[in-house]
């Protein structure tokens, strides 16, 4: 958890910084700065969250059903690649909204009252729990059926609010 908690700030703060910088070049008059604040935007957009929450739940479905060492070869060949851009998309939303902020303090709020970030606090909360889940036969029957039901939702249900 504490390698999960550094490398988030680590990406926040570095995103941070290269938003701000991008801010301020485009507030001297330069299109540079507006080019790389977009590209900084459309890297990490909350959308994204919802087809990574489908793959992770799958092959958390897969983890409650396979044998311990394939379900092992799963969980460090997918399930924690998943986590961990997760993990780094949401730091590099929540480092260009703090650079956002700083600068023109406008929109920032909205956008972090985003419901999709719910998925990011899905997939953390199960990877987490994943030894938990995979030691109890009752547990892991039960959710096998809510991440099967999980994977459908994220990727045929269309979320819309």
């Amino acid at each position: 958890m504490s390698k999960a908690l550094t490398s988030f700030a680590l990406v926040a703060v570095l995103t941070a910084l290269l938003m701000a910088l991008s801010l301020a070049v485009a507030r001297h008059g330069y299109p540079y700065g507006t080019i790389g604040a977009k590209r900084l935007d459309d890297v990490a957009d909350a959308g994204t969250f919802i087809p990574l929450a489908a793959v992770y739940f799958f092959s958390a479905l897969l983890m409650m059903i396979l044998p311990i060492r394939v379900a092992g070869v799963v969980l460090t060949h997918a399930a924690d690649a998943i986590f961990w851009t997760v993990i780094v998309l949401f730091a590099a939303i929540i480092g260009g909204l703090a650079a956002r902020w700083g600068f023109d303090r406008s929109n920032v709020l909205p956008a972090l009252l985003n419901w999709r970030f719910l998925f990011v606090a899905a997939v953390v909360g199960c990877h987490l729990f994943m030894n938990e889940l995979r030691r109890n036969i009752l547990l892991r029957s039960l959710f096998f059926v809510v991440f099967a039901a999980a994977t459908l939702a994220c990727l045929f249900w269309s979320f819309t609010i």
